[in-house]
Protein backbone atom coordinates (compact mmCIF):
# COMPACT_ATOMS: atom_id res chain seq x y z
CA UNK A 1 0.00 0.00 0.00
CA UNK A 2 1.01 3.29 -0.83
CA UNK A 3 2.48 6.13 1.05
CA UNK A 4 2.68 9.72 1.59
CA UNK A 5 6.78 9.30 1.36
CA UNK A 6 6.20 7.24 -1.88
CA UNK A 7 3.93 9.75 -3.60
CA UNK A 8 6.96 12.40 -2.31
CA UNK A 9 9.01 10.22 -4.09
CA UNK A 10 7.47 9.87 -7.12
CA UNK A 11 6.49 13.39 -7.65
CA UNK A 12 10.52 14.65 -6.60
CA UNK A 13 9.12 16.58 -4.02
CA UNK A 14 9.55 16.68 -0.53
CA UNK A 15 7.45 15.44 2.22
CA UNK A 16 6.14 18.96 3.49
CA UNK A 17 5.13 19.53 -0.26
CA UNK A 18 3.09 16.32 -0.90
CA UNK A 19 1.32 16.35 3.01
CA UNK A 20 0.18 20.14 1.52
CA UNK A 21 -1.47 18.72 -1.66
CA UNK A 22 -3.06 16.01 0.15
CA UNK A 23 -4.65 18.17 3.17
CA UNK A 24 -5.56 20.71 0.29
CA UNK A 25 -4.27 23.69 2.54
CA UNK A 26 -0.85 25.35 1.94
CA UNK A 27 1.31 27.00 -0.50
CA UNK A 28 2.68 24.97 -3.57
CA UNK A 29 3.32 25.63 -7.11
CA UNK A 30 1.21 24.95 -10.04
CA UNK A 31 3.87 22.59 -11.16
CA UNK A 32 4.67 20.74 -8.18
CA UNK A 33 1.22 20.77 -6.93
CA UNK A 34 0.09 19.13 -10.76
CA UNK A 35 3.56 16.37 -10.10
CA UNK A 36 1.73 15.37 -6.99
CA UNK A 37 -1.36 14.41 -8.40
CA UNK A 38 -0.10 12.37 -10.63
CA UNK A 39 1.49 10.43 -8.27
CA UNK A 40 -1.25 9.98 -6.08
CA UNK A 41 -3.29 8.84 -9.04
CA UNK A 42 -0.16 6.51 -10.48
CA UNK A 43 0.13 5.26 -6.92
CA UNK A 44 -3.29 4.82 -6.08
CA UNK A 45 -2.90 6.37 -2.64
CA UNK A 46 -5.57 7.27 0.59
CA UNK A 47 -4.61 8.55 3.37
CA UNK A 48 -4.38 5.87 6.40
CA UNK A 49 -5.74 6.51 9.84
CA UNK A 50 -3.03 7.68 11.30
CA UNK A 51 -1.90 9.65 8.10
CA UNK A 52 -5.09 11.93 8.26
CA UNK A 53 -4.43 12.28 11.87
CA UNK A 54 -1.17 14.08 11.19
CA UNK A 55 -2.42 15.63 7.90
CA UNK A 56 -5.41 17.45 9.34
CA UNK A 57 -4.44 17.49 13.02
CA UNK A 58 -7.69 15.28 13.75
CA UNK A 59 -8.69 11.70 12.84
CA UNK A 60 -11.67 13.05 10.89
CA UNK A 61 -14.01 10.71 12.56
CA UNK A 62 -16.55 10.76 14.93
CA UNK A 63 -17.10 8.05 17.70
CA UNK A 64 -20.81 6.76 18.58
CA UNK A 65 -21.99 4.92 21.65
CA UNK A 66 -25.53 2.94 21.62
CA UNK A 67 -26.51 0.80 24.76
CA UNK A 68 -27.53 -2.00 22.62
CA UNK A 69 -26.90 -3.30 19.47
CA UNK A 70 -30.24 -5.06 18.67
CA UNK A 71 -33.71 -4.70 16.64
CA UNK A 72 -34.14 -1.58 14.24
CA UNK A 73 -34.13 1.13 16.29
CA UNK A 74 -30.91 2.35 16.59
CA UNK A 75 -30.05 1.27 12.98
CA UNK A 76 -32.43 3.92 11.75
CA UNK A 77 -30.38 6.69 14.04
CA UNK A 78 -26.96 5.14 12.81
CA UNK A 79 -27.49 5.50 9.24
CA UNK A 80 -29.01 9.06 9.47
CA UNK A 81 -25.10 10.17 11.39
CA UNK A 82 -23.45 7.71 8.93
CA UNK A 83 -25.47 9.79 6.18
CA UNK A 84 -24.96 13.25 7.78
CA UNK A 85 -20.66 12.29 8.32
CA UNK A 86 -20.27 11.09 5.05
CA UNK A 87 -21.46 14.60 3.75
CA UNK A 88 -18.93 16.49 6.08
CA UNK A 89 -16.10 13.92 4.22
CA UNK A 90 -16.16 12.17 8.42
CA UNK A 91 -16.14 8.92 9.71
CA UNK A 92 -17.93 7.05 11.97
CA UNK A 93 -16.87 4.56 14.50
CA UNK A 94 -19.70 2.78 16.58
CA UNK A 95 -19.30 1.23 19.97
CA UNK A 96 -22.19 -0.52 22.37
CA UNK A 97 -23.03 -2.29 25.07
CA UNK A 98 -23.59 -5.63 25.58
CA UNK A 99 -26.48 -5.60 28.20
CA UNK A 100 -28.87 -3.53 30.34
CA UNK A 101 -26.79 -5.13 33.41
CA UNK A 102 -24.70 -2.99 34.33
CA UNK A 103 -25.15 -0.16 31.48
CA UNK A 104 -23.46 2.80 33.05
CA UNK A 105 -19.89 0.87 33.50
CA UNK A 106 -20.66 -0.84 29.20
CA UNK A 107 -21.02 3.25 28.79
CA UNK A 108 -18.07 4.79 30.47
CA UNK A 109 -15.90 1.94 28.56
CA UNK A 110 -17.82 2.17 25.56
CA UNK A 111 -16.93 6.10 25.03
CA UNK A 112 -13.28 5.65 26.93
CA UNK A 113 -12.27 3.62 23.82
CA UNK A 114 -13.83 5.78 21.35
CA UNK A 115 -11.77 8.99 22.83
CA UNK A 116 -8.43 6.51 23.28
CA UNK A 117 -9.33 5.10 19.73
CA UNK A 118 -9.12 9.40 18.07
CA UNK A 119 -12.21 10.08 18.02
CA UNK A 120 -12.88 14.09 17.34
CA UNK A 121 -16.37 13.49 18.62
CA UNK A 122 -18.34 11.76 20.49
CA UNK A 123 -22.43 10.99 20.15
CA UNK A 124 -23.78 9.46 22.87
CA UNK A 125 -27.17 7.92 22.57
CA UNK A 126 -29.99 7.23 25.53
CA UNK A 127 -27.02 6.35 27.95
CA UNK A 128 -26.76 6.14 31.60
CA UNK A 129 -23.48 7.98 31.40
CA UNK A 130 -23.64 10.42 33.90
CA UNK A 131 -22.21 14.06 35.04
CA UNK A 132 -19.73 12.81 36.86
CA UNK A 133 -18.73 10.14 33.62
CA UNK A 134 -18.24 13.65 31.29
CA UNK A 135 -15.70 15.01 33.64
CA UNK A 136 -13.49 12.39 33.78
CA UNK A 137 -13.03 13.26 29.88
CA UNK A 138 -10.94 15.99 30.40
CA UNK A 139 -11.15 18.12 27.28
CA UNK A 140 -12.93 15.55 25.63
CA UNK A 141 -16.07 16.27 27.53
CA UNK A 142 -16.51 19.30 25.57
CA UNK A 143 -16.49 17.38 22.37
CA UNK A 144 -19.56 15.30 23.26
CA UNK A 145 -22.94 15.22 22.34
CA UNK A 146 -25.99 13.54 23.66
CA UNK A 147 -29.05 12.55 22.11
CA UNK A 148 -32.07 11.44 23.83
CA UNK A 149 -30.29 11.96 26.79
CA UNK A 150 -29.55 15.05 28.94
CA UNK A 151 -26.56 16.51 31.07
CA UNK A 152 -27.49 19.25 33.41
CA UNK A 153 -23.43 20.33 33.14
CA UNK A 154 -23.99 20.98 29.32
CA UNK A 155 -27.58 21.17 28.51
CA UNK A 156 -26.21 22.85 25.70
CA UNK A 157 -25.17 19.45 23.83
CA UNK A 158 -27.82 17.35 24.92
CA UNK A 159 -30.86 16.63 22.49
CA UNK A 160 -33.60 15.22 23.89
CA UNK A 161 -37.84 15.49 23.96
CA UNK A 162 -40.27 15.96 26.32
CA UNK A 163 -41.30 12.17 27.48
CA UNK A 164 -43.30 12.94 29.94
CA UNK A 165 -45.59 14.89 27.10
CA UNK A 166 -45.11 11.71 24.78
CA UNK A 167 -46.85 9.60 27.50
CA UNK A 168 -49.63 11.92 28.02
CA UNK A 169 -50.48 12.24 25.01
CA UNK A 170 -50.59 8.44 24.13
CA UNK A 171 -52.85 8.59 27.29
CA UNK A 172 -54.85 10.93 25.64
CA UNK A 173 -55.15 9.57 21.82
CA UNK A 174 -57.04 6.24 24.51
CA UNK A 175 -59.19 8.53 26.23
CA UNK A 176 -60.06 10.35 23.60
CA UNK A 177 -60.98 7.40 21.74
CA UNK A 178 -63.04 6.29 24.80
CA UNK A 179 -60.63 3.62 26.13
CA UNK A 180 -60.98 3.23 29.98
CA UNK A 181 -59.84 -0.43 29.98
CA UNK A 182 -56.12 -0.34 29.24
CA UNK A 183 -53.43 -2.74 29.31
CA UNK A 184 -49.75 -1.51 29.45
CA UNK A 185 -46.62 -3.09 27.92
CA UNK A 186 -43.64 -1.08 29.78
CA UNK A 187 -39.80 -0.89 29.03
CA UNK A 188 -37.56 -1.17 31.18
CA UNK A 189 -37.62 0.37 35.01
CA UNK A 190 -33.70 1.09 34.70
CA UNK A 191 -34.17 3.73 31.59
CA UNK A 192 -34.95 7.30 32.19
CA UNK A 193 -36.90 8.07 28.94
CA UNK A 194 -39.01 4.88 29.45
CA UNK A 195 -39.81 6.44 33.18
CA UNK A 196 -40.64 9.26 32.05
CA UNK A 197 -42.75 8.55 29.42
CA UNK A 198 -44.96 5.59 32.06
CA UNK A 199 -44.59 8.86 34.23
CA UNK A 200 -46.60 11.35 31.87
CA UNK A 201 -49.17 7.91 30.72
CA UNK A 202 -49.97 7.10 34.16
CA UNK A 203 -50.33 10.42 35.52
CA UNK A 204 -53.07 11.72 32.54
CA UNK A 205 -55.24 8.40 33.22
CA UNK A 206 -55.41 9.18 36.63
CA UNK A 207 -56.46 12.82 36.06
CA UNK A 208 -59.14 11.05 33.95
CA UNK A 209 -60.15 9.08 37.43
CA UNK A 210 -58.66 6.02 36.14
CA UNK A 211 -57.17 4.09 39.07
CA UNK A 212 -53.70 3.02 37.42
CA UNK A 213 -52.88 0.89 40.34
CA UNK A 214 -54.93 -2.20 39.06
CA UNK A 215 -54.07 -1.73 35.10
CA UNK A 216 -52.48 -4.93 33.75
CA UNK A 217 -49.04 -3.89 33.33
CA UNK A 218 -45.92 -5.86 31.96
CA UNK A 219 -42.06 -4.25 32.19
CA UNK A 220 -40.03 -5.73 29.34
CA UNK A 221 -36.87 -5.42 27.23
CA UNK A 222 -38.14 -2.78 24.46
CA UNK A 223 -37.99 -5.47 22.22
CA UNK A 224 -40.29 -7.42 19.36
CA UNK A 225 -40.23 -10.86 21.37
CA UNK A 226 -40.82 -9.62 24.67
CA UNK A 227 -43.75 -7.47 23.06
CA UNK A 228 -45.25 -10.94 21.33
CA UNK A 229 -45.20 -13.01 24.61
CA UNK A 230 -46.73 -10.07 26.85
CA UNK A 231 -49.39 -9.78 24.69
CA UNK A 232 -49.76 -13.75 25.06
CA UNK A 233 -49.64 -13.22 29.13
CA UNK A 234 -52.20 -10.76 28.80
CA UNK A 235 -54.51 -12.16 27.00
CA UNK A 236 -54.18 -15.53 29.45
CA UNK A 237 -54.60 -13.50 32.35
CA UNK A 238 -58.01 -13.18 31.32
CA UNK A 239 -58.10 -9.59 32.09
CA UNK A 240 -60.44 -7.57 30.07
CA UNK A 241 -59.33 -4.53 28.15
CA UNK A 242 -59.81 -2.98 25.34
CA UNK A 243 -56.94 -0.97 24.10
CA UNK A 244 -52.86 -1.45 24.50
CA UNK A 245 -49.98 0.78 25.29
CA UNK A 246 -46.74 0.05 24.37
CA UNK A 247 -43.75 1.50 25.46
CA UNK A 248 -42.05 1.86 22.18
CA UNK A 249 -43.20 0.55 18.17
CA UNK A 250 -40.70 -2.78 18.71
CA UNK A 251 -43.13 -4.26 21.23
CA UNK A 252 -46.36 -2.79 19.99
CA UNK A 253 -45.06 -4.62 16.35
CA UNK A 254 -44.65 -7.81 18.63
CA UNK A 255 -47.75 -7.76 19.92
CA UNK A 256 -49.65 -7.02 16.85
CA UNK A 257 -48.18 -10.39 15.68
CA UNK A 258 -49.62 -12.24 18.38
CA UNK A 259 -53.02 -10.86 18.06
CA UNK A 260 -53.01 -11.75 14.65
CA UNK A 261 -52.38 -15.67 15.38
CA UNK A 262 -54.69 -16.00 17.95
CA UNK A 263 -57.49 -14.26 15.99
CA UNK A 264 -57.78 -11.19 17.67
CA UNK A 265 -58.87 -8.64 15.54
CA UNK A 266 -57.24 -5.07 15.68
CA UNK A 267 -58.89 -2.66 15.82
CA UNK A 268 -62.19 -4.11 16.09
CA UNK A 269 -61.43 -6.40 19.36
CA UNK A 270 -58.51 -4.10 20.93
CA UNK A 271 -56.84 -0.63 19.70
CA UNK A 272 -52.75 -0.43 20.09
CA UNK A 273 -50.82 2.63 20.22
CA UNK A 274 -47.09 2.38 20.27
CA UNK A 275 -44.13 4.86 21.03
CA UNK A 276 -41.28 6.37 18.61
CA UNK A 277 -43.53 6.63 15.40
CA UNK A 278 -40.32 4.12 13.51
CA UNK A 279 -40.41 3.61 10.00
CA UNK A 280 -42.11 0.17 10.23
CA UNK A 281 -44.81 2.01 12.15
CA UNK A 282 -46.64 3.45 8.76
CA UNK A 283 -46.02 -0.07 7.08
CA UNK A 284 -47.55 -2.84 9.92
CA UNK A 285 -50.54 -4.67 9.89
CA UNK A 286 -52.94 -2.68 10.84
CA UNK A 287 -50.82 -0.28 10.47
CA UNK A 288 -49.75 1.52 14.02
CA UNK A 289 -50.71 4.49 15.81
CA UNK A 290 -47.93 6.36 17.95
CA UNK A 291 -46.34 8.68 19.63
CA UNK A 292 -44.26 10.74 17.32
CA UNK A 293 -40.81 11.73 18.09
CA UNK A 294 -38.84 13.50 15.55
CA UNK A 295 -36.11 11.12 16.05
CA UNK A 296 -34.47 12.14 12.53
CA UNK A 297 -34.45 15.29 13.33
CA UNK A 298 -33.09 15.57 16.83
CA UNK A 299 -30.17 13.45 15.40
CA UNK A 300 -29.65 15.11 12.24
CA UNK A 301 -29.04 18.76 14.73
CA UNK A 302 -27.23 16.66 17.12
CA UNK A 303 -24.81 16.03 14.89
CA UNK A 304 -24.91 19.24 13.38
CA UNK A 305 -23.65 20.69 16.79
CA UNK A 306 -20.94 18.63 17.20
CA UNK A 307 -19.79 19.04 13.81
CA UNK A 308 -19.82 22.84 14.69
CA UNK A 309 -17.28 22.24 18.09
CA UNK A 310 -15.07 20.09 16.38
CA UNK A 311 -14.29 21.38 13.42
CA UNK A 312 -15.45 25.14 13.51
CA UNK A 313 -18.43 25.11 11.20
CA UNK A 314 -21.61 27.35 11.73
CA UNK A 315 -24.30 24.51 11.05
CA UNK A 316 -27.72 26.02 12.00
CA UNK A 317 -28.95 24.18 14.95
CA UNK A 318 -32.47 23.31 16.40
CA UNK A 319 -32.37 22.32 20.02
CA UNK A 320 -36.45 21.80 20.29
CA UNK A 321 -38.71 19.50 18.88
CA UNK A 322 -42.38 19.26 19.01
CA UNK A 323 -43.94 15.37 19.58
CA UNK A 324 -47.00 14.70 18.57
CA UNK A 325 -49.30 11.26 17.40
CA UNK A 326 -49.47 10.08 14.59
CA UNK A 327 -53.21 8.45 14.11
CA UNK A 328 -53.45 5.27 11.99
CA UNK A 329 -55.51 2.17 11.28
CA UNK A 330 -54.59 0.53 14.84
CA UNK A 331 -56.47 3.05 17.44
CA UNK A 332 -60.28 2.88 17.23
CA UNK A 333 -63.09 4.62 19.40
CA UNK A 334 -64.38 1.77 21.62
CA UNK A 335 -68.03 1.81 21.08
CA UNK A 336 -69.31 -0.12 24.54
CA UNK A 337 -67.59 2.95 26.04
CA UNK A 338 -69.33 5.41 23.56
CA UNK A 339 -72.96 4.65 24.09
Amino acid sequence: MATIKDVARLAGVGLGTASRVVRGQGSVSQAKLERVKKAIDALGYRPSHAARSLLYGSSRMIGVYIPLLSGTFYTSLLQVIDTELRAAGLHMMVAFGVSREDARRQAVEGVGFLVEHGCDGVIVLTSPFTDEDLATLGPKRDRLVALNHSFDSSAGRSFTVDHRLGGRLAARALLDHAHREIAVIAGPSTVADNIDRMDGFMRELEAAGIDTRALWAAECDFSSGAGYAAAQELVASGRRFSALFCANDEMALGALSWFHEAGIRVPQDVSVIGYDDTPAAAYAAPRLTSVHIPWREMTRNGVAELLNLCYGLQKPVTRTFPVSVSMRASLVTCERNAR
